[in-house]
C-alpha cells in the first residue's frame, strides 16, 4: 500500500514572519492529518527556518530545486549536500517553471535527478505537458520522453526511492483542474510505462498531482486509484486550506 504524499511547493513567495506563522499553522493541525505523510518545500532562504520550527514533527521539508553539481565554482547555485545539512528529505527537480522560465531540458533535469539522489535526497520528478501538447493530442509522448531521459541515466531501480508528480502546465496557478479522469489516464500511463521496466517498482511508486489542487476538489482527485497525493502550489502558503487537501489524502 503506498501512503499518500501532500506536498506543498511554496514558490518565491514569503517573508520570514509570514513562513513561521504558515509552518506553525500547519504543524499545529496535522494531527488531524496523520495518514498522509507532509513535506513543505519553501524557498532555500527560508529552509533553516523549516528545520527549526518542524524538527521533532512528522513534517518533512525540502527544496524546490538544487544544482546538477556536486561542489565548485558554480556561482549562485545550491549543491544537494547543503540541503541535506539542512535537513531536507526531498528535492522537487524538473517544475513546468525551471524548464519553461530556465530553458531546463529534459537530460539536465535527468542529472538533477541522479545527483539529488547520489546526495542522499528523494527526487520529486516533475512531468506534465503545455495546453497546446494536450491539444495536438501527444501528451502521453511527451512525458514518456521527459520520464525516459531519467529512465535512460538512472535505471528504472532508482524510481523506487523517488516520486513522480504529474503536472499539466495548463492547469498550475490558472484555476484550471484537470478532470479527475484526465489526470488518472495520465497517472496510469505513467504507471504502466515503469511497469514496462519493472512491474514492482511500478507498484510502489508514488505518483502525485498538481495543478489547482485545493481543498474542494482534492477528496475526488486523491480517490483515483493511480494518485498518490499532490505537489500543492498556491494553495499550500494557507494553512487551513493546505491541511484540507493532506486530509483529503487517506
Amino acid at each position: 500500500m503506498r501512503q499518500p504524499l501532500v506536498a506543498g511547493n511554496w514558490k518565491m513567495n514569503g517573508s520570514l514572519e509570514s513562513v513561521r506563522s504558515l509552518l506553525d499553522g500547519i504543524k499545529q493541525g496535522i494531527g488531524s492529518v496523520a495518514s498522509a505523510e507532509v513535506a513543505v518545500c519553501p524557498p532555500y532562504v527560508y529552509i533553516p527556518a523549516a528545520q527549526a520550527a518542524l524538527a521533532g514533527s512528522p513534517i518533512r521539508w525540502g527544496a524546490q530545486n538544487l544544482s546538477d553539481q556536486v561542489s565548485g565554482a558554480y556561482t549562485g547555485e545550491v549543491a544537494g549536500t547543503m540541503l541535506k545539512d539542512f535537513g531536507c528529505t526531498y528535492a522537487i527537480v524538473g517544475h513546468s517553471e525551471r524548464r519553461a522560465l530556465y530553458g531546463e531540458t529534459e537530460e539536465l533535469v535527468a542529472k538533477k535527478f541522479a545527483t539529488a539522489q547520489s546526495e542522499g535526497l528523494v527526487p520529486i520528478l516533475c512531468v506534465g505537458e503545455t495546453l497546446e501538447e494536450r491539444e495536438a493530442g501527444i501528451t502521453e509522448q511527451v512525458v514518456a520522453r521527459q520520464l525516459d531521459a531519467v529512465l535512460s541515466l538512472s535505471g528504472v531501480a532508482a524510481l523506487a526511492t523517488s516520486v513522480v508528480a504529474y503536472e499539466p502546465v495548463w492547469a498550475i496557478g490558472t484555476g484550471v483542474t484537470a478532470s479527475t479522469q484526465q489526470a488518472q489516464d495520465v497517472h496510469a500511463f505513467i504507471r504502466d510505462r515503469i511497469a514496462g521496466h519493472d512491474g514492482d517498482v511500478a507498484a510502489g511508486l508514488r505518483v502525485l498531482y498538481g495543478g489547482s489542487v485545493k481543498g474542494s476538489n482534492a477528496v475526488e482527485l486523491f480517490a483515483m486509484a493511480d494518485i498518490d497525493g499532490g505537489l500543492i502550489g498556491g494553495a499550500s502558503l494557507q494553512p487551513g486550506e493546505f491541511l484540507s487537501i493532506c486530509a483529503a489524502a487517506k
